[in-house]
């Protein structure tokens, strides 16, 4: 994906400092500061403009001090979905309660569309079914939030947190790719309405 910012030939200035002609040049861009780059050329652009290149161009310097820091961009990439995942859980796991976490969840696939693609639709869960999501590194906090709000061990949490993962990664999928208009009250009702049938289904079955 082309870029409006024009390359900057003398990359060395910001990318390199030489301090004396007899030292060397040394990188000034350090590789946090291309993680969190390539975090926010996701977050502008889509995961997909993710390319050497184009965070090159978007950071102001040459490919040059990119590919030393990261000759796999494979890894790249992996350190770059591990700082969106905290930003995501971080938010998420702002709500006050389930149902709050549940819309938090599918806000943040409205207002942050491109790390919701980049997190859930960009082939890391390809082939994995929803209970391996459930029980995925990624979903461990709110699982843990789940089994503490409604004083559930971590299998009865899982069991209860299954069909409202469904609905609630459904509703925000739908949001994130502008398939459906976000109507934070109408979202609310429909989750609480699943959220107690479930609750109902569960004393029943106790």
């Amino acid at each position: 994906m082309p870029f409006d910012r024009k390359i900057n030939t003398e990359y060395h200035n910001k990318c390199y400092s030489n301090k004396g002609d007899a030292m060397p040049k040394k990188p000034t861009t350090t590789k946090e500061d291309m993680i969190e780059g390539a975090f926010r050329l996701i977050r502008d652009k889509g995961h997909e403009a993710l390319t050497v290149r184009n965070l090159a161009s978007f950071l102001g310097c040459s490919t040059q001090p990119i590919m030393y820091q990261f000759p796999d961009t494979d890894v790249l990439k992996d350190l770059t979905y591990r700082k969106a995942d905290s930003f995501h859980s971080e938010y998420i796991l702002a709500g006050t309660d389930l149902l709050d976490i549940g819309i938090r969840y599918i806000r943040f696939a409205k207002e942050e569309p491109q790390l919701f693609r980049f997190l859930f639709q960009s082939g890391r869960f390809s082939g994995l079914s929803l209970e391996d999501l459930i029980m995925a590194p990624e979903t461990a906090e709110v699982l843990a939030a789940v089994s503490s709000e409604e004083e559930l061990s971590a299998e009865e949490a899982a069991a209860f947190f299954e069909p409202l993962v469904a609905v609630v990664h459904g509703y925000a999928s739908l949001i994130a790719n502008n398939a459906m208009k976000y109507d934070p009250d109408a979202i609310r009702n429909a989750l609480m309405m699943i959220a107690e049938g479930i609750e109902r289904g569960r004393n029943q079955n106790e």
